[in-house]
């Protein structure tokens, strides 16, 4: 059976002064757009705030915005993201972690998708309590707050742990990977299990990003029908 994979560019990879420029150089080949939102003290860097989720929401109307939030008090910034008119939003477990089952069932109350994020340390089991809640499970294949970093080979060894358990256990989550995904990896990743697929630096620093994507996308499938 082929296994539909996501692509879903992330916007810190893009030209901060043409953002709407590089969107618009992607064609129709992505699935979701990456907001990689950093509040300069989870990590150490600062990126997106809702002014950008709002403007892309605005520009791209039937755009699925992916909002990824590298925050401290992630619960602060729901609503507000909410309002802008994302479609997803994925809080870190690492981050008051005692409020993650919470802060998932409120996002889902406001009629978005609700997603977790882990970082390369932590371990799946931390996930546990709340696989049943996630619409999402996003591991990071990079240390959380810059672009453009070489992938972890090794976290793919949780991405196949989260694909046996969601069998096993009949979860319903989507599993994305997100840092330093491009041409020469991707495969490998959606044969380990992602269904999402974050892409910023490599297509974005390409001469042809439509082009680029198109041909990710041809080598992922490429990967999946030889095990058909």
């Amino acid at each position: 059976m082929e296994h539909l994979t996501l692509f879903a560019p992330s916007m810190l990879g893009a030209d901060p002064l043409n953002a709407g420029a590089a969107v618009d150089s992607l064609g129709e080949g992505f699935d979701w757009l990456h907001l990689d939102v950093m509040d300069g003290h989870f990590v150490p860097n600062l990126s997106f705030g809702p002014a950008m989720a709002a403007a892309l929401r605005k520009r791209y109307p039937g755009a699925f915005i992916d909002a990824h939030l590298m925050v401290n008090n992630p619960d602060s910034y729901l609503s507000v993201f909410a309002e802008a008119g994302v479609s997803h939003i994925s809080t870190h477990a690492e981050a008051e972690p005692q409020l993650l089952h919470s802060r998932l069932s409120r996002t889902r109350r406001a009629g978005l998708k609700a997603g977790v994020a882990i970082a390369p340390p932590t371990p799946v089991e931390q996930l546990r309590h709340v696989l049943s809640l996630a619409d999402v499970v996003l591991v990071m294949s990079v240390t959380p707050g810059f672009g453009g970093q070489t992938f972890i080979e090794e976290t793919l060894e949780k991405t196949r742990d989260l694909a046996r358990l969601r069998v096993v256990e009949g979860y319903g989550y989507l599993i994305q990977v997100d840092g330093g995904i491009n041409k020469e990896n991707a495969a490998r990743a959606a044969a380990a299990g992602c269904d999402v697929l974050v892409i910023g630096s490599a297509v974005f620093g390409s001469l042809d990003p439509a082009r680029y994507l198109a041909e990710t996308r041809a080598l992922v499938l490429q990967g999946s029908c030889r095990k058909c």
